[in-house]
């Protein structure tokens, strides 16, 4: 049963990479994804792009498992040297766009939910998602359907970790800082620096140290990126406009780190956007703890995911290797999508028939 489940999501990842699915134009791949599953007697569910399912005897007295992955991709690099939408198979590895990043890891979990789609008596339901916009963080992908998937208690989010356990992820928010001053003339005692005024934020923005740190992360990290200031040599600036990037961890919600910023610097903060979260997942979790009884390890990742958008426990798993994401000539080893499999499946199955 593994081993035609392992065939068949090969085969989907080959029909997946000869179409181009680039971040909001993922219509095509969506049908392929829904008829390959209802192919399987399998309902299907749609919003745009979005494709989900349930499990066979899902009920709702029970704690729903969501796997998830996407099945957008960039657009290829100017380094291929191969057509990028060929799926070919050479010395064990599939080529293809979007076959790394995440092609392996969504058909091994849509196998992974195959397997446990007709199985009665499991003390979990299962969600299977797969989602559109991923690679821009767009708003029409998991953030789009999640009310539309009912309550989770956990999540898999398919991402290339080497099968190894990512148990947290950063979260990013980036801000749009302002000083403001007095316009005046340079020769002159006039004016009130803008630029002088956000030295003294920049300075603390480099300088500050939250007080909780992340046991995978350690410190929360800012760095001032970009920097707008003056008109011309004469005249005292009245505005100082900065950028600043901040990776939050699992220490703190990134609307803890805003107030606190907004407690200690004078200069007006405005953030881009508050939803890509960090994520994390207890170590004392059951499903870290049965994969850490297949020998694998726990680490932080570094890379933001659709994780960020949840509100619920999470985390990152899947074959393939985030070394070879977004690279030219993408391409994920037959054996890596095996793995993927067994591994999904085994972990799983110490969770749900436990």
């Amino acid at each position: 049963m593994i081993e035609k489940l392992i065939h068949d999501s090969t085969n989907l990842l080959r029909d997946l990479i000869r179409i181009p699915s680039f971040s909001k134009e993922e219509n095509q791949t969506g049908d392929t994804i829904a008829r390959f599953l209802q192919q399987r007697g399998v309902r299907t569910y749609r919003k745009m792009n979005n494709i989900w399912a349930y499990n066979k005897f899902f009920d709702p007295a029970k704690p729903t498992i969501l796997l998830n992955s996407h099945h957008d991709t960039v657009k290829p690099n100017t380094g291929y040297t191969r057509n990028p939408f060929s799926p070919d198979i050479e010395d064990g590895k599939l080529y293809g766009l979007g076959s790394n990043d995440a092609g392996g890891c969504l058909v091994s979990l849509i196998a992974t939910f195959l397997h446990f789609y007709p199985q009665e008596g499991l003390h979990y339901n299962f969600c299977l998602a797969a989602t559109a916009e991923e690679e821009i963080s767009g708003t029409n992908g998991l953030e789009l359907v999640i009310p539309d998937l009912g309550p989770l208690d956990f999540a898999i989010v398919g991402e290339p970790t080497l099968m190894q356990l990512a148990v947290a992820e950063r979260g990013l928010m980036v801000l749009d800082c302002t000083a403001y001053g007095t316009a005046g003339h340079a020769a002159r005692e006039e004016g009130d620096n803008a630029i002088y005024k956000a030295l003294k934020d920049i300075e603390w923005f480099i300088s500050y140290r939250f007080p909780k740190e992340s046991e995978e992360f350690g410190p929360i990290k800012m760095s001032v990126t970009v920097i707008h200031a003056g008109s011309q040599h004469n005249v005292v600036p009245a505005t100082c406009e900065f950028v600043v990037d901040i990776r939050v961890t699992d220490a703190y919600r990134n609307e803890e780190v805003l107030d606190i910023i907004r407690q200690h610097v004078k200069c007006e903060v405005k953030p881009r956007s508050v939803r890509l979260k960090p994520s994390s997942i207890p170590k004392e979790h059951p499903v870290v703890q049965a994969g850490l009884a297949f020998g694998r390890k726990t680490y932080g990742s570094p890379t933001t995911s659709d994780q960020a958008l949840l509100d619920i426990p999470s985390l990152k798993l899947g074959p393939g290797d985030s070394a070879r994401s977004h690279m030219a000539d993408e391409f994920i080893y037959l054996d890596e999508i095996g793995e993927g499999v067994r591994l999904y499946t085994a972990i799983l199955d110490k969770v749900v028939n436990g």
